[in-house]
């Protein structure tokens, strides 16, 4: 076997023991003993990733990218209906990596915010895509531009995981708190949409 080929079983090995860590105990609680033990050469995995952030990152990466796969074998950017419902299948077919995924989302550590957006950038795209495709069937109000409704879009959803990073959830559990969050934001897109008040007769 070439040397690149064992490498590169080795970096598999690594994150996915990696991504089982820090989908289970997150970026604080993970550690790279905890790693270790789950049959890793430490010398190998210090031969490859510089430490824990590097690992962590390359983690979220990997996360990021499964989960969008995910949702796109499902058909989930068909409409908003079909991508809500991949994306919550997508967070139950690999819990790991949706842990992983929602706290960088919610609580990313602090020291690795820049890098952490970056990597939640692909996911960002496929959000404003999606937003994209519902504002092409509606017909907005004057002086709405679609631009400006995307903004909007975005900052609804901003506006959710700011509120999900504050103290009022912290000591909800990771899984409710994913739950809670997808629901919230269905309902939220549903109201910015189609309203709260109904309409006269």
């Amino acid at each position: 076997m070439k040397k690149s080929e064992k490498t590169k079983i080795t970096v598999s090995k690594i994150t996915a023991a990696s991504i089982s860590e820090f989908g289970k105990n997150g970026y604080a609680g993970g550690t790279i003993n905890h790693i270790c033990k789950s049959g890793i050469n430490k010398g190998l995995l210090y031969h490859n990733f510089t430490g824990k952030d590097e690992l962590y990152l390359c983690c979220l990466n990997l996360s990021c990218q499964r989960l969008i796969r995910h949702i796109r074998e499902r058909d989930g950017t068909k409409n908003l209906e079909s991508y809500l419902i991949a994306r919550m299948d997508a967070f139950s077919a690999y819990p790991d990596e949706a842990h992983i995924f929602f706290e960088a989302l919610l609580s990313p550590p602090a020291h690795l915010a820049e890098k952490v957006d970056s990597a939640l950038s692909e996911f960002n795209a496929l959000n404003e895509q999606i937003s994209q495709k519902v504002l092409d069937t509606i017909v907005l109000r004057n002086g709405i531009s679609k631009e400006d409704a995307v903004s909007y879009f975005c900052l609804i959803q901003t506006m959710l995981n700011g509120c999900f990073s504050s103290p009022s959830f912290r000591n909800i559990a990771l899984q409710e708190k994913m739950e809670l969050h997808e629901k919230m934001l269905s309902q939220l897109l549903d109201y910015m949409l189609y309203g709260i008040a109904k309409e006269e007769n």
